[in-house]
């Protein structure tokens, strides 16, 4: 079947070198992962696929089916599932807290700001320069996903239909199971912040149990802590939570690091630590055990067809995150020149699609500076 291309990732370099390699790159895509889990899987797919060649283009697809499928964030997932790849369980546990620890800690400084200032000030300038980027690395992403995934009419077929069900309504958690379903059944038999401390406790099980129940992507995640922290505890008012989501939007790394803003508003930088461990932790859990899992399950032809499905729904489902996305990102000229000057610098220049996010960050602090 795949045989040693599918694991070929781990046999490069000893395993310290491997560990420092997942520990650099994952710790600037922290720092330089704008736009959310739509562009991190994208840049992800490009670096270390295409790029670094740490993972085939298969087994990215397998990976992403799980992340999916399993609960907690899942572009954070897929980094842990990389790392496993690339260096075992050490590798998980290096790039799953190597791609949180930026974002956590700029999120945990924005908290102090906004609990000393009241206010974040305006963020939009960045954030504005930085989404037009992101549709362009999320485009090629998901071409170049597409080639992989959508092999023969069916699984074409299967993410359209997977596309559809999303657009009206259903889950998509459940949509890529019924693909997965449906293509396993089509192929059968052939190969194939300030309280006390005591809160400290209560506050890292809460997120503990969020980051264990949370299926899809970190918007899931708002939902439930505005029914569970704003509308239940009052650990934190509407305006607050809303705060923490544009934190989570406008800075690079997983959107699951909302959880460090509110942790820091209800008990200090105790509570930011205590949250943010909390809501990830389950994620390094279930990311080890289905990783492990994954090796085995892809050599069994009913399995291999599943996530065959499950990956060409996955597809269809990035694609409509980009399509969403465009009319939020392309707003005037100035944003339309900017997707036009990243496409050419991405796909034409060959560019590092990490440098040209910066460097649309660093227009957006310059036009807000002017």
């Amino acid at each position: 079947m795949r045989g040693s291309v599918y694991y070929l990732g781990r046999r490069s370099l000893g395993g310290g070198g491997r560990l420092r390699e997942l520990a650099a790159y994952f710790l600037r895509l922290g720092v330089v992962g704008f736009g959310g889990p739509a562009a991190h899987i994208a840049l992800m797919e490009r670096d270390c696929v295409a790029g670094r060649r740490w993972i085939t283009r298969e087994r990215f697809l397998d990976v992403l089916g799980a992340a999916n499928l399993i609960p907690g964030p899942t572009s954070t997932e897929l980094a842990m599932h990389i790392g496993y790849v690339r260096a075992g369980i050490p590798g998980l546990v290096v790039a799953g807290a190597c791609f949180i620890l930026p974002a956590a800690v700029m999120v945990g400084v924005l908290a102090a700001m906004y609990v000393g200032a009241g206010t974040l000030g305006s963020l939009d300038d960045v954030l504005r320069a930085v989404k037009p980027v992101v549709i362009v690395v999320v485009l090629f992403a998901v071409v170049s996903l597409a080639t992989a995934a959508l092999r023969g009419l069916r699984l074409a077929l299967l993410a359209a239909a997977a596309a559809v069900l999303v657009v009206r309504g259903v889950n998509e958690v459940a949509v890529l199971l019924l693909a997965g379903a449906a293509n396993a059944i089509l192929t059968r038999g052939r190969p194939a912040r300030l309280m006390s401390i005591v809160l400290l406790p209560e506050l890292f099980a809460y997120f503990v149990k969020a980051g264990a129940t949370v299926l899809g992507s970190g918007y899931v995640l708002f939902a439930i802590l505005r029914a569970d922290l704003v509308h239940g505890t009052r650990w934190i008012t509407e305006a607050q939570l809303i705060d923490a989501i544009a934190v989570g939007q406008v800075t690079p790394g997983p959107v699951f690091t909302a959880a460090t803003f509110i942790g820091y508003l209800v008990a200090g930088w105790a509570g930011a630590v205590v949250a943010t461990v909390g809501v990830f932790l389950p994620a390094f859990i279930f990311s080890g055990l289905s990783a492990r899992s994954l090796e085995r399950i892809g050599r069994w032809p009913l399995a291999r067809a599943a996530l065959d499905g499950v990956n060409a729904a996955a597809v269809a489902l990035i694609a409509l995150v980009l399509i969403a996305l465009v009319p939020h990102a392309i707003v005037d000229w100035r944003t339309l020149a900017i997707a036009v000057a990243a496409a050419a610098a991405i796909g034409l220049l060959r560019v590092n699609a990490a440098w040209v996010i910066l460097a649309a960050a660093a227009t957006g602090v310059a036009a807000r500076l002017l």
